[in-house]
């Protein structure tokens, strides 16, 4: 997953790719529980984006978590409409490999998606995950509203002390109220479940996020 690009640096609007107007088509249903894959998704359902890393592994996290009505992955955070995976790990998108996570908040805690973002992989790590370098690799949260972005940041700062306090060095996740998505090609969608030993870079810090 890291053979494109070791870019360090995002680029600016005015230097990103253009992308352009169609965005890339994909499965009507998930793979693995057949839920809708795009919205409209059931009413009083929550949504938002993490990104870990590759996000084959991180999509497999989440899709496994009760209440979690559908996972997608894409690209995030970045300036190019609707971008190919090519563009993305060219850096020249300002993306990152994303995974939307849509819940039942009824079955399923905000906190709960955040104690698995959290313990899913380093997020000191800046630019890359592992052995995945680039910017398409850092990690991020983007909610569709305040009250989770509150929240996350809340366990950002629970999470660092926890960190420090086992010798990590600061957290470089980025994180805002951000909702834009751009799915990702078919063939990343439920990567695992259709390759079962496919590859998956994503490992924690070993430090438990939750008391």
């Amino acid at each position: 997953m890291g053979f494109f690009t070791t870019s360090a640096k995002l680029p600016s609007s005015q230097e990103a790719l253009p992308g352009r107007d169609i965005a890339v088509e994909v499965p009507q249903s998930h793979f693995v529980n057949g839920n809708s894959l795009r919205p409209p998704f059931p009413e009083n359902h929550q949504s938002a984006l993490f990104a870990m890393g590759c996000f084959w592994g991180a999509e497999k996290l989440f899709w496994q978590v009760s209440g979690v009505f559908t996972t997608a992955v894409g690209y995030a955070g970045g300036h190019t409409n609707n971008p190919s995976y090519e563009e993305v790990c060219s850096g020249m998108t300002g993306h990152t490999e994303a995974v939307l996570v849509v819940w039942d908040p009824e079955k399923v805690t905000f906190d709960r998606l955040l104690t698995i973002f959290w313990e899913g992989h380093n997020p000191t790590q800046g630019m890359r995950q592992g052995n995945d370098m680039g910017t398409q690799y850092r990690s991020a949260i983007y909610t569709t509203c305040e009250k989770h972005y509150q929240s996350a940041i809340e366990s950002q700062r629970r999470f660092q002390a926890k960190l420090l306090a086992q010798g990590y060095p600061p957290i470089t996740t980025e994180m805002s109220v951000d909702d834009a998505f751009f799915y990702a090609e078919h063939y990343h969608q439920q990567y695992l479940a259709k390759v079962p030993n496919g590859y998956c870079g994503l490992g924690g810090t070993g430090v438990c996020f939750a008391d």
